[in-house]
């Protein structure tokens, strides 16, 4: 069984046991309640609103918040919807009741719509639960998360320690990215090097939004590690080789098809199973 090591940023053992607790979190929770306690010595509870859901999951030493991510990560399709439609207007300063939150970010910061519709969908119910097992006793916070999951961790994370719970670490697999340039060094800032994104080199998701990178400014948090021994995709190397000579934000539907034809045939890299593998 693996386990975790309390300030070992980085650790293979930790990678370990939250890919685990990623790919376990796709469970409904029939099946993930019983495999958390199985798997990690986790006892867990689904915390579940529309379409986001986590598992909160807790030890005597430990307590763990994993998103799950996609529904079908296996597909292509639920992935575009949720990162490319309306692309131009996914980078957003949100509003509504966490907009103070988010806007504590920066004065330009801007955030991805429909991460941030996510978390907010669930705050309300998820938060009062995270706060309620944090003052049980006083033990280190790991939040998680695998493809949507990690955006989606991360974005909980900033919130949490708005609200002034100390989270421990953050650590995702194949993430996208949750916002522009200043949204991702306000994170860095923040949680100062507790932040690690795990990276499959060929994982055309944590390239993502691709489309939106021409005319917005999308950025990633910097402490990333590669798994499989190669180097992160590069975006630009999937335009060249799918779209051919694109100039600018001009995109021909045809120049959409071939890159989404060619994100599509790296998917395999991005599955959960494949990530929980490289980090074993």
């Amino acid at each position: 069984m693996p386990t975790l090591t309390e300030d070992a940023v980085g650790d293979a053992g930790n990678a370990l046991f939250l890919a685990t607790a990623c790919d376990l979190a796709y469970h409904p929770a029939e099946v993930g309640v019983p495999a958390f306690q199985q798997e990690l010595g986790l006892d867990a509870a689904l915390v579940s609103v529309g379409n986001t859901q986590a598992y909160l999951c807790h030890s005597p030493d430990h307590i763990v918040l994993a998103f799950r991510g996609s529904e079908s990560p296996t597909s292509i399709d639920g992935l575009k919807d949720w990162l490319l439609t309306n692309a131009a207007n996914l980078l957003i300063a949100p509003q509504g009741d966490l907009a103070a939150e988010f806007a504590a970010a920066g004065v330009t910061a801007r955030w991805h719509q429909g991460f941030v519709s996510a978390v907010t969908d669930i705050w309300p119910v998820l938060f009062p639960a995270v706060e309620a097992e944090c003052q049980k006793q006083d033990r280190p916070l790991w939040v998680t998360g695998h493809s949507l999951g990690g955006a989606l961790a991360l974005l909980a994370a900033w919130l949490l320690k708005r609200q002034f719970v100390n989270v421990h670490q953050v650590v995702t697999f194949g993430g996208p990215m949750v916002g522009n340039a200043e949204v991702s060094a306000a994170i860095d800032r923040e949680f100062g090097g507790k932040v690690t994104r795990y990276v499959n080199g060929p994982d055309p998701v944590p390239l993502m939004p691709m489309m939106s990178l021409l005319t917005n400014d999308y950025a990633h948090c910097h402490a990333v590690k590669v798994l499989g021994g190669g180097e992160a995709a590069d975006l630009l190397a999937y335009l060249r080789s799918a779209g051919g000579q694109v100039a600018g934000a001009v995109w021909t539907g045809q120049a959409m098809d071939a890159v989404w034809a060619l994100v599509q045939g790296r998917m395999a890299a991005h599955l959960m199973a494949d990530y929980r593998k490289l980090v074993g």
